[in-house]
């Protein structure tokens, strides 16, 4: 589906404002453009599409301000990016039904709402006192679930790695959001190139220039200003709520077909 002119401007305008309050705390907003696009009715291979290109734009500044501000460990890093991005190509590249990604999108939205209302609600302390070892495995197995859960809807994972590892106190909290912006950003990619393998990759040109500018400005000025102590509770608790709500309309309606 080709949006209007209106609906396109309004999306872009709701792209710019999730961009920066993502881009603030290291993430791509993934979820949220793909619950924007659902209300939108655009067809399921341009949602991931677009989802995925978004994400890179976004996270491609954040990564790069953590590792300008040595925030960045590559060596903690790596096993969760070994086995999420092989997966986040191999989920990426599943030649899905439209109900059945409906259905995982309707629960991964539901799911990454409620993990965002909890991270707003509840944050660990991130004292380095306080944290804990655990063995890599764990890490691996992190990547791997998460990798190939974000290639088959088109988000990155990070909304669902970072509060894990605040629960589980694996660092302090620019570290693991230096890992999150990273790990959205090779897994956003690798499920870029599933999409490719797979010929699924659907990108109106008319839609995507639009809506990459916007995020990419969005994204610029969440980066500059969210990491100088930029509160965005509310806004993530109404976006959160906005989330849920379409991952529910999208389970019932596409998934389920319930409700018509």
């Amino acid at each position: 589906m080709i949006l209007s002119a209106t609906g396109l401007i309004i999306t872009c305008i709701v792209f710019f404002a999730i961009a920066v309050i993502y881009a603030s705390v290291g993430f791509g907003g993934g979820s949220s453009y793909l619950a924007i696009l659902a209300l939108m009715a655009v067809s399921f291979y341009t949602m991931r599409s677009l989802a995925l290109l978004c994400n890179i734009v976004v996270v491609s500044g954040s990564t790069y301000w953590f590792i300008r501000n040595k925030h960045f460990d590559l060596r903690r890093f790596v096993p969760f990016v070994l086995t999420s991005v092989p997966l986040a190509f191999i989920g990426a590249s599943f030649r899905l039904t439209e109900q059945i990604f409906f259905l995982i999108l309707g629960f991964v939205l539901i799911a990454a709402a409620l993990i965002l209302i909890w991270q707003t609600e509840k944050h660990p302390s991130s004292n380095e006192k306080h944290l804990k070892q655990y063995p890599e495995v764990i890490n691996y197995l992190l990547g791997a679930v998460i990798g190939l859960i974000s290639g088959l809807v088109g988000i990155g994972g990070g909304i669902f790695l970072a509060p894990i590892l605040y629960y589980l106190r694996w660092g302090i909290s620019s570290e693991i959001a230096a890992l999150a912006s990273f790990f959205i950003l090779v897994n956003s990619i690798a499920a870029f190139g599933g999409l490719i393998y797979a010929k699924v990759l659907h990108l109106p040109p008319e839609v995507a220039v639009f809506m990459v500018l916007s995020v990419f400005i969005g994204g610029q000025l969440g980066v500059r200003f969210g990491f100088k102590k930029l509160s965005a509770k509310r806004i993530k608790q109404l976006t959160a709520v906005l989330v849920l709500i379409v991952g529910i309309r999208v389970l019932l309606v596409n998934g389920l077909s319930l409700i018509y």
